[in-house]
């Protein structure tokens, strides 16, 4: 029989980590971590990363073992993940896979999609465009050459955008047209299971959170990093708002607010991209513990 790995997905403060250890010590087995920011050493806070007391409770893989000012993709990630969770299947039967980022959860169960070389000035361009125009020219050409793309992808991220649009221009196809089109075969079965809630529900639990991550010393955190702000690492949501604070552009409580706003949009991506994927079963951020263990058993 093949071995097995269990996914769980979700939005952002759904309860996930709390759900991956104890799964973990009910199957005693391991956590992979395909979250694309907690990665990074340097920011535990601000990407919820688990605490130093829940990686003692349980071997993670994938947490803090790079630095912001490496260079690390999702490629990178299914290379190291997949030999990862062929060595650890050679001890354990089922191991337990967790994130809120659907592409690397992705890279792990089906692999990436193969995309054509292009020709490196178009990116060049793109870039300038970025740097000289700013961020919506590019999202306006995206939604005239690839409006699935412009639906589905995170447009706040310029590195998302520029890749996507660098494919259009290099090919005259919309990025979106290279998408699942090949699956890679795995060495294992994937279990894929997700916590949801009502949005209400979710919106007030990262209202709960970012309050939290601010007590526990996120701001601190920013300004040990700020140095670095240019990098594709930190240009993700409680970094980005709070360099416009110490940049004197905004005001800390507006700031604080931003990261909220940006972070329960972020959740409602994660919700689009979740729910399009199939064979997930779904429970409700708050049932039993013993409900999802007798859903997993019937089907291990």
């Amino acid at each position: 029989m093949l071995k097995k790995i269990i996914t769980i997905v979700g939005p952002t403060g759904i309860g996930k980590t709390d759900l991956s250890l104890k799964l973990a010590e009910h199957f005693k087995t391991e956590i992979i971590s395909a979250d694309s920011r907690q990665f990074f050493k340097e920011i535990p806070i601000g990407t919820a990363a688990p605490t130093a007391k829940e990686l003692q409770r349980v071997k993670h893989h994938f947490i803090h073992h790079k630095s912001i000012k490496e260079s690390y993709n999702v490629g990178d990630f299914e290379t190291e993940a997949i030999n990862c969770i062929t060595q650890l299947h050679f001890n354990n039967d089922v191991l337990i896979v967790v994130g809120g980022s659907g592409l690397y959860v992705k890279a792990i169960t089906e692999g990436l999609d193969a995309f054509p070389q292009v020709d490196s000035s178009i990116r060049k361009t793109l870039n300038t465009i970025l740097e000289t125009e700013g961020l919506k020219p590019l999202q306006q050409e995206l939604k005239n050459s690839d409006p699935i793309s412009y639906v589905n992808l995170d447009l706040n991220n310029p590195h998302r955008v520029i890749r996507a649009l660098e494919i259009c221009r290099g090919t005259g196809r919309p990025f979106s047209g290279f998408l699942n089109n090949k699956t890679r075969v795995r060495n294992f079965e994937t279990v894929a299971i997700g916590l949801t809630a009502d949005r209400d529900v979710v919106y007030n639990r990262i209202n709960l959170r970012v309050d939290q991550m601010m007590e526990n010393g996120l701001l601190d955190e920013v300004k040990s990093v700020y140095l670095y702000n240019n990098l594709n690492a930190l240009n993700t949501v409680g970094y980005k708002e709070l360099f416009k604070y110490l940049d004197n552009q905004w005001t800390l409580e507006f700031a604080v607010s931003e990261i909220k706003k940006n972070t329960r949009r972020f959740a409602k991506r994660q919700f689009t991209w979740f729910n399009k994927q199939p064979n997930t079963k779904w429970f409700n951020y708050n049932d039993e513990f013993s409900t999802i263990i007798a859903y997993l058993e019937s089907v291990l």
